[in-house]
Order: C-alpha cells, then sequence, then structure tokens
C-alpha cells in the first residue's frame, strides 16, 4: 500500500509513520523540519519517501504532495495528522493566530488538495486526525477547541460529498482524547493514554473504513456526554 502522511515529525504522526513502514507499505512523509524527516527515512531507507512543508504555506504543501504522489505513482490512503494548539487562558492573539493558521487555512489547503488527487485517482481513503476536544468550547484553549470543531466538521462535509459521488472515496475522522505527546497540555489531565495504543485503535479504524472513531475507546463514552451535557452544568467544569 502506498501511503502519505502529512506532519509525521512527532507525536501521533510518526508513530503511524514507524508502523505503516514496519508494516513495508511505501510511505511518503511531509513535516516542517528536514533534519527529522532524513531520521525518519534512515530508519526505514528502502520505503520511504520524505517531502519538506510547513502547510501554512499552501505553495509548499501543495508541492510536497504532488511531487510525493508523482513518486509514489498512486497513492491508498493518507494522514493529515498536522495541528497545533496552546493553552490560552488570556486570549493573547499572538498564540491563537498560528493555531488557526494552521488548523483552519493551511489544514484545509493540504486536506481538500488530497481529495482532489483521490477524485484524479477515482479511488483513495482519506484520514485526519481531529480531536474529541473539537465537541465542546474550552476557556483554556479557545482557538484550539474552535478549529478542531471546525475540522469536525470539514470532514462530515467531505463524508456526505464522497457518499453522493459514488463511494469511491472514504473519509475518515479520528478524535483522540488526550494523548501522551507533546500536545497534551495543562495541568490536571486524565485518562492520557500512551500513544502505542492510540496508534493500534486507529490502524484498526483504517482497515475497517470506518466514517470516525474516538480513540481511545474509552473516551468515545466521555464523548458523548460532553457533547450532551447542558450548558448549565457544562460552564461549571
Amino acid at each position: 500500500m502506498n501511503v502519505i502522511i502529512i506532519g509525521a515529525t512527532s507525536g501521533i504522526g510518526k508513530a503511524l509513520f514507524e508502523k505503516y513502514a514496519t508494516d513495508r507499505n511505501h510511505v511518503g512523509i511531509v513535516g516542517r523540519r528536514t533534519n527529522l524527516l532524513e531520521g525518519l527515512r534512515e530508519q526505514y531507507p528502502a520505503n520511504t519517501l520524505t517531502a519538506t512543508a510547513d502547510i501554512t504555506k499552501t505553495d509548499e504543501a501543495e508541492r510536497a504532495i504532488r511531487d510525493l504522489s508523482t513518486r509514489l505513482d498512486h497513492v491508498d490512503l493518507a494522514i493529515v495528522c498536522s495541528g497545533t494548539g496552546e493553552i490560552n487562558p488570556t486570549l493573547d492573539y499572538a498564540l491563537e493566530r498560528p493555531t488557526m493558521d494552521t488548523n483552519v487555512t493551511g489544514w484545509t489547503f493540504v486536506v481538500d488538495t488530497l481529495y482532489h488527487l483521490f477524485e484524479q485517482q477515482g479511488h483513495g481513503h482519506l484520514v485526519a486526525i481531529t480531536s474529541a476536544g473539537g465537541l465542546r468550547g474550552e476557556p483554556m484553549a479557545p482557538a484550539y477547541s474552535a478549529t478542531k470543531a471546525y475540522q469536525i466538521n470539514y470532514m462530515e462535509a467531505l463524508r456526505k460529498k464522497a457518499f453522493k459521488a459514488g463511494g469511491k472515496i472514504t473519509v475518515t475522522d479520528v478524535r483522540p482524547g488526550l494523548v501522551d505527546t507533546a500536545m497534551a497540555k495543562g495541568d490536571g489531565l486524565f485518562w492520557v493514554m500512551p500513544v502505542e495504543k492510540v496508534v493500534r485503535q486507529i490502524c484498526s479504524a483504517i482497515r475497517k473504513r470506518k466514517s470516525k472513531v474516538y480513540v481511545t475507546k474509552r473516551w468515545h463514552v466521555l464523548a458523548i456526554i460532553n457533547k450532551n451535557l447542558p450548558f448549565a452544568l457544562y460552564k461549571k467544569m
């Protein structure tokens, strides 16, 4: 299988790369830091391709995706892992802007480019790592929760679009809870899941071609409660 992973140099993206590369797939990886990409390629030189790009720079992102898709000949699976977010209770716009640039502007360009690629091929599986944190607004990280809500709704729109087009493109929205990566910020965190367990469940959801999945599974229960909790109670939490 030929796989592209956007945002493969750290966290969930890096763990997914190691999983798919170990399983002898051909994997094209994209990230901002060339040295980290090359370090990953050196681990699996026979089946890894790299392309450096910052997804907030659309020309770089487009060039990277086109380059990898050409070198791979075709793409079966594309996973978008790029994302950022900061704890920002004081509403410092300087912290919010990079989150919006990455999680909305850059993310949308990448997702659209990959979807168009699959349309041209006539098939493909598009996966995006969104977040269970996008279900409600969180005052400690307003831009993060809002941009993840945007991603969740965008992925739903793409699933509907793919269905109406005949279902040749599969769209999967992966919504992690707290994962033991650099993205898990703040005090008093609970249910922080190990990356290895999260990646196993993500890969299982991809194999089963699920439309959406919470990882790990216990976060699905919390997501249902959180989503349906009246604001009168939610605001006190």
